[in-house]
């Protein structure tokens, strides 16, 4: 039996990497302020849990802000 694989790249352009960057970092900016302004409100334990799980969003768009400054410094050096 012959089979016929075919392979599907996708190719990326610097400007697609430039926008998932700005909308990965202010997402992080929403998720942080949001937490901020809902860990002041202690009566409702749905928005409790809400502060706690956030932090599920939060430390992967953390590791791209990070990605994204150390490129920036290592282009500019």
């Amino acid at each position: 039996m012959i089979s016929t694989v075919t392979a599907t790249t996708a190719t990326t352009t610097t400007a697609q990497i430039m926008a998932y960057g700005i909308i990965a970092v202010v997402s992080l900016i929403v998720f942080l302020a949001l937490k901020e302004i809902l860990s002041s409100e202690t009566g409702r334990p749905s928005v409790k849990s809400f502060v706690k799980g956030s932090n599920v969003a939060i430390i992967p768009l953390l590791l791209v802000f990070v990605a994204i400054v150390a490129y920036k410094v290592v282009t500019i050096l």
